[in-house]
């Protein structure tokens, strides 16, 4: 039995970029860009572009609440938000019919933001600090409509229901209109929630939780918040300029907007099971000079502390694989890979695995999250020391981006360089993993060149 429409997938006759497409519906709720915005980079392979959802699965403080204008017949609905991906998967399973090119990643489905406090439903984090965000800790929605910008071959298709889908083609095909961007500024100078003396303290207070053998691994992070008005999209286009990052993603929600220039995959699955992920652990900041950059990318390809961390991910991540894939699928075959972007050089390692028969992309997105390369080992006292030692909540902070279609192919991101906008303020993270041989000085420097690219271009 389907629920949501039958679905096909027409090849668009106009040359548009995905910015240029989407500048069309940016201002609408639930309006979503998953934006392979580093031209390059070898996993920037699609833009997709969401609209007008059937339905919503909004999660906040433990609830899950189901929203829809469409006269759906839907399975009752869990109120637990630790549900969320469970009743997700159910929906999945009530597509439509596809008809279209097999190849294309997304034939209806879900899609949306998931916020690192949505692990507060999934595991047992003590609550040090209150709510201050009005945004959810989680939003999944039920897409079918899609556009996808092929990169490789600069085709456009548009993935839509088959009663409607004319005029939906005479939406996507009708001239670019040339469009001054509308006016954006900051209001206020950017103000951390810690300074550097506040920092060490809590640098201090790791290393005796290292030191006591409670983790092995604890990621810290600072919270940066400014004051603005105008358009948060035109925010997003200047981010975008300096920022090229191949996970970039933007996303409007009725009272706010997230604002993404992730570098890092989170989970990616095809239709056949096959899953991977790519942990980033591991940070150097690049320079204009060739000869220093070159010095800088080499000290970090030579790090054994970086190396030691990058490691203790890869371990963390092959054990949540392992709740959903297939006994002796998980590989790891690539180790210690630097990948560089505008502002920094990573350590990227890469792990696959195979989804056992009856699991699906859904219940590995669950099983693994939040990502383990922004909580520390072991995870879950990881989370708990976080809670008590940052002054604030994450919200989409190391939390989640992208999509999963219901024909078994998904692909996420972890929300680093990442932004939240509401209320008229601007909110931006940046933290690093912590282990016994890290110093405080450096460890809260590189938490400044993660944000080096971010803080002023929004500043000028």
């Amino acid at each position: 039995m389907s629920v949501f429409p039958d679905l096909c997938a027409i090849k668009l006759d106009c040359e548009a970029s995905a910015i240029e497409l989407f500048q069309r519906c940016q201002h609408e709720s639930y309006a979503l860009l998953l934006d392979s915005a580093a031209q390059s980079h070898q996993n920037c392979a699609y833009d997709i572009i969401f609209r007008q959802p059937e339905l919503i699965l909004n999660c906040k403080a433990g609830k899950l609440n189901v929203s829809t204008d469409a006269p759906l017949e839907l399975p009752p609905a869990p109120e637990d938000a630790a549900e969320l991906c469970r009743y997700a998967g159910q929906l999945n399973q009530l597509s439509g019919h596809y008809s279209g090119p097999a190849e294309l990643p997304f034939q209806g489905g879900f899609a949306g933001a998931v916020g690192y406090d949505h692990g507060r439903s999934l595991e047992v984090i003590p609550e040090f600090n209150a709510d201050i965000y009005q945004s959810p800790d989680a939003v999944l929605a039920y897409y079918s409509q899609a556009l996808i910008i092929d990169r490789q071959s600069n085709a456009i298709w548009l993935v839509a229901p088959i009663e409607g889908s004319e005029e939906l083609r005479e939406f996507w095909e009708q001239p670019v209109a040339t469009k001054k961007p509308d006016a954006f500024q900051l209001l206020s100078d950017w103000q951390s929630n810690m300074s550097e003396q506040q920092y060490t303290e809590k640098f201090k207070a790791v290393q005796n939780y290292l030191l006591a053998g409670d983790a092995y691994q604890i990621n810290l992070a600072q919270r940066y918040s400014a004051r603005y008005q105008g358009s948060e999209w035109s925010a997003y286009l200047k981010l975008r300029q300096a920022n090229s990052a191949p996970f970039s993603a933007f996303m409007r929600l009725p009272g706010s907007a997230i604002l993404s220039l992730s570098p890092e995959r989170f989970l990616l699955t095809d239709a056949k099971g096959l899953v991977e992920t790519k942990p980033i652990k591991g940070t150097r900041p690049r320079f204009e000079n060739s000869l220093k950059d070159q010095a800088s990318q080499q000290a970090l390809l030579t790090s054994e502390k970086d190396r030691a961390e990058n490691l203790m991910i890869v371990d963390l991540l092959r054990n949540d694989l392992s709740k959903n894939c297939k006994p002796g699928s998980i590989k790891t075959p690539s180790l210690f890979a630097i990948e560089s972007f505008p502002a920094v050089h990573h350590l990227v390692s890469t792990v696959i695995g195979k989804l056992q028969p009856d699991r699906t992309a859904l219940s590995l997105f669950n099983g693994a999250f939040p990502g383990g390369s922004i909580t520390g080992a072991p995870k879950i006292r990881a989370m708990q020391i976080i809670e008590e030692l940052e002054p604030h909540r994450r919200s989409i902070y190391c939390g989640s981006m992208g999509y999963f279609s219901q024909h078994g192919r998904s692909d996420t991101s972890i929300t680093i360089r990442t932004l939240l906008a509401e209320n008229d303020h601007l909110y931006c993270w940046a933290g690093g993993g912590l282990v016994a041989d890290s110093t405080a000085a450096d460890e809260y420097q590189e938490t400044k060149d993660k944000v080096s690219r971010i803080l002023p271009v929004l500043t000028s």
